[in-house]
Formats: C-alpha cells, structure tokens, sequence
C-alpha cells in the first residue's frame, strides 16, 4: 500500500480525463461539487456541468432528460441525499426505464466521521440493490474507483457508484478492474473475508494478524456488489469452509446480505457472519474511532474469524 487518495478524488480526475475524449459526457451536483470533486471537471468543461442547487430529486429528474436524449450523465451528491430523498425519482425516472444514467455519490459509509448519523450513508448499498436494472458499485481505493468510473461510462445501463470521503492507501493491485469480478487480494485455505471498500483495509490487517497464529485467511475485495461474484462467494465456502463479511453499511440489505443469498440458495452449509452496522445509526466520531466503536477494525474481524473457525471445527 503506496499513496494515499480518496475515491471521491479519484472519480473527479477520472472525470475530468473521460471528458477530454468523450464529447457525450455530462456532469450535474446539487450544490456539493467541490466535495464530490466534480468541480474539477466543471472548471475544465463548463459547458458540460450544471450545478443544480439543493434539489436532489430535480437532479436525478435532469439526469434522466440527459440520458433520454442520447448523452451519458453522472450525477453526483452526498450518497445519503443521491439514495433516500431521491428514491422515488431514481426508481421511477431511471430504473424503470433503465436509462443510462451513472449516480456517483460521495460520502457514504461510517468513514464520513465527524459529521455524523445524518450524513453517514449506511443504508446505500441496501437501496440502490434492490432497483431493478442497477449495478452498484464500491471501489477499494482511488485507482479502483477511476477503473469504476471509466467502466461506469462504458457500461449500458443505470449505475450507483458509491465513494468515501477520507483518503485511503492504494492497494497496490495490478489486477484489471471488471464489473462483476471479485478481486482475490490474500490467498488462504482455513476462512475468508469478503469485504468492501474501506472495509478492505481491516479485512488486510486481520488477516496478517492471524497469519501470525497460523490462521490462513483468504481476503476477497468484491467491489461490485450487483451483480455480485457468485463464483468467488462459493469457491471461497468450498475452499476455506468459513466466510465472513466486512461493509461500513447496515448487515442488513448489504454486501453480507447479498453474500448469504448466493450460499442459502447453493444449499452450502457453512459458518457465516455478517459484520456491519448493527441495526442502528451512526455517530459522530473519527472514522478509526467509530470502526473500533461499531465493531469493524481489524482486531473486532479477527475476533470474529476466530470464533467461525471454532464453529467450523
């Protein structure tokens, strides 16, 4: 793990590179663009950004108009404002028809930190997963997301593509981003860690912390969340025998919810957990701090494999 940037900043760049090829690209904020950073597009191509104010439903509403007459919108806010006080117009106006309109919404999960409940997104994921026609997605860090964004653009179809606020280390993976494709970062034989975004981190350094115990634990970065990788999910419970979850988002609609589908309907019987936000909202605090707080750091993970194995064995 090398430099450290934030998804928001790297979707932005990614943005602004895409716009110097792709003439049929658009960009629309609702009054966030130097925090979402499409404002760097915005300052390169102003003719090709609208800043539509605090009116998120409006947004969605431009995007649709955009995408119905031939252009590739992405529309961008806060991912608590993009999901829940848009829905009925992402449902209705994008969905349902399946325009090609790309939702990258910034400041989602936990990570958020100090500014709390009312704008930690932790219910994103579950929302825009149940929409017919969407692909979501949740890059691991700022050279996964501009891949996402790219791919986002080049993908028929409605996206979500959900991005952090704090800057976070590089990966350092050569491995090609490719919708749908889980990313296998750690090898292991005895569990494994299917995890998301910043939750990739912790899932890392649980993992080298058991390796110290002998434990091998295998670490699965699956930065799509639909459609999901059902090959890397029932792989994983054949080869290792336990699985667990890792999301800065509800247990409940998430990348575990998702995860558990795949191995009740492919009849697998194996030790699972879920670890995510427990049925209830966050709070304000440093990011390390509410990870540790809400259970989700590192050593709250290995704890949690380590009781997977006692149920395995």
């Amino acid at each position: 793990m090398t430099e450290k940037i934030a998804t928001r900043e790297a979707y932005g760049q990614m943005l602004a590179k895409l716009g110097e090829t792709q003439q049929d690209l658009f960009v629309l904020d609702a009054d966030l663009s130097c925090s979402t950073k499409t404002n760097i597009f915005a300052k390169k191509f102003p003719e090709r950004f609208f800043n539509l104010g605090v009116a998120e439903q409006n947004m969605i509403g431009w995007a649709a108009g955009i995408a119905a007459s031939g252009k590739i919108p992405f529309a961008s806010t806060f991912a608590v404002f993009a999901t829940a006080r848009a829905f009925d117009q992402i449902r209705n106006s994008i969905a349902f028809p399946r325009l090609n309109v790309k939702i990258a919404a910034s400041h989602a999960g936990l990570s958020v930190g100090p500014d709390g409940a009312s704008h930690q997104a932790i219910e994103d994921i579950a929302l825009m997963r149940i929409m017919p026609n969407f692909t979501v997605i949740v890059p691991a860090d700022g050279p996964q997301a501009a891949a996402a964004t790219q791919a986002a653009y080049h993908h028929v179809g409605p996206v979500y593509l959900r991005l952090g606020r704090p800057k976070v280390e590089s990966l350092g993976t050569d491995q090609e981003f490719i919708l749908g494709r889980a990313q296998l970062l750690r090898a292991g034989t005895q569990a494994t860690i299917i995890a998301c975004g910043a939750m990739i981190r912790e899932a890392l350094t649980a993992a080298r912390q058991l390796e110290a115990e002998k434990i091998s634990v295998r670490v699965i970065n699956m930065h799509t969340i639909k459609p999901i990788d059902h090959e890397a999910v029932l792989a994983a419970a054949r080869e290792t025998g336990a699985v667990l979850t890792a999301e800065e988002h509800t247990i409940v609609g998430g990348l575990g919810s998702a995860v558990s589908e795949v191995l009740a309907e492919s009849g697998l019987a194996v030790p699972f957990k879920r670890m995510g936000v427990n049925d209830s909202f966050g709070e304000s605090g440093e990011p390390d701090e509410l990870f540790d707080k809400f259970g989700l750091s590192a050593p709250h993970l290995a704890s949690a494999l380590r009781e997977l194995l006692t149920r395995k064995n």
